[in-house]
């Protein structure tokens, strides 16, 4: 469904240009996920969000490579083209639900909002946001839509976002850091609801993460980045038990585990072992 070929992104900073994203090649699969693994500023989220030219330009430029959703070139298409796509065939869950939902609109105007964008031909808007919102756990969605954002817990949150990036039925879910700020117990919960939702709307799902010990069992595949590039691509299943690039296994060995004895973590000691 999606391909990614070569994707170079690059910012200008004080009349400086540095690579985010260098050359990176991946691929998703009707109704596969894909996770995306690596430490904070390897280029997760910039990939992500070039998917669909999110990124400002200026600063940002793809100087390279492009993406294609089901065989069609994204980043040739013009600005009202990929209004059509954003939210409609690729939907995004960014980071930070207590930032990303406006704190001066309930949540029924902002689910409404995506719907009306997304879906004009619904005519029962609130019961359509209801439905969605009961697909997503919220317990009595008919009294809840009423509520403003600081009357929900992180967790409730974080379902109002799934809520809205679903609403539009999108074919791929961009997921990026989903569950971070919230405690171990509501972590599983919501990755256990993207279990759940993909099963039922047969969507393919991209869930960038920086920890592996939240991938088994929900992502068939898996892509490591590092500094930009992409150094691992494979079965997530085989990467977890024999990952081929030292950065890979360095990220696995992080992963707590319980009964485990105290010790330091893994580093990577030079650059011919991070190539």
């Amino acid at each position: 469904m999606l391909q990614v070929r070569d994707l170079t992104v690059k910012f200008i900073s004080e009349d400086e240009e540095f690579t985010a994203v260098d050359s990176v090649s991946f691929t998703v699969a009707d109704g596969e996920t894909l996770a995306v693994v690596g430490e904070s500023g390897s280029g997760k989220s910039v990939t992500a969000l070039a998917l669909t030219r999110l990124l400002p330009e200026p600063p940002a430029r793809i100087a390279g490579g492009d993406v294609l959703l089901d065989g069609k070139s994204l980043l040739t298409k013009s600005a009202k083209g990929l209004r059509q796509i954003r939210g409609r065939q690729i939907g995004y869950i960014f980071q930070e639900p207590a930032t990303s939902l406006n704190p001066v609109f309930s949540i029924y105007e902002q689910v409404a909002e995506t719907l009306r964008r997304h879906r004009p031909e619904v005519r029962d808007v609130r019961e359509e946001v209801v439905y969605w919102l009961d697909q997503v756990g919220i317990l009595e969605p008919g009294k809840r839509i009423r509520d403003y954002p600081f009357q929900l817990s992180g967790g409730m949150q974080q379902r109002v976002m799934i809520a809205m990036a679903l609403c539009a039925r999108p074919k791929i879910l961009v997921a990026d850091e989903p569950t971070t700020a919230l405690d171990v117990t509501v972590q599983r919960q919501i990755l256990d609801l993207f279990r759940v939702l993909k099963q039922r709307f047969g969507m393919s799902i991209i869930l960038i993460t920086h920890n592996f010990g939240i991938i088994r069992g929900i992502a068939e595949k898996v892509a490591v980045m590092y500094r930009g590039k992409l150094v691992e691509f494979g079965e997530c299943a085989s990467v977890l038990k024999a990952p081929q690039n030292p950065y890979t296994k360095a990220l696995i060995d992080c992963v707590p585990r319980l009964g485990a004895s105290l010790r330091r973590l893994k580093t990577i000691s030079n650059e011919r072992e991070r190539a």
